[in-house]
């Protein structure tokens, strides 16, 4: 369960700073018998800034849930 908060913090804080992604693709815009042409198209996903608070505060949940430990 450790693992997992930790990894939630860190993705958590990672959609607070950058907000997003991006990537680039490659489409084709011509294809005529041995001529092809391909475009490169930038493309963005956004990400919520909640999305990242709620990773923080599932993260840190869980960590704290992990570290406790049960008395018989």
């Amino acid at each position: 369960m450790r693992i997992a908060g930790i990894v939630l913090l860190v993705l958590g804080l990672l959609a607070l700073v950058y907000g997003g992604f991006r990537y680039t693709s490659r489409d084709p815009v011509l294809d005529v018998g041995p001529l092809h042409a391909t475009a490169e198209r930038r493309h963005s996903v956004p990400i919520a800034p909640m999305t990242g608070v709620a990773m923080l505060v599932a993260g840190a949940a869980l960590l704290l849930a992990g570290g406790r430990r049960h008395l018989p």
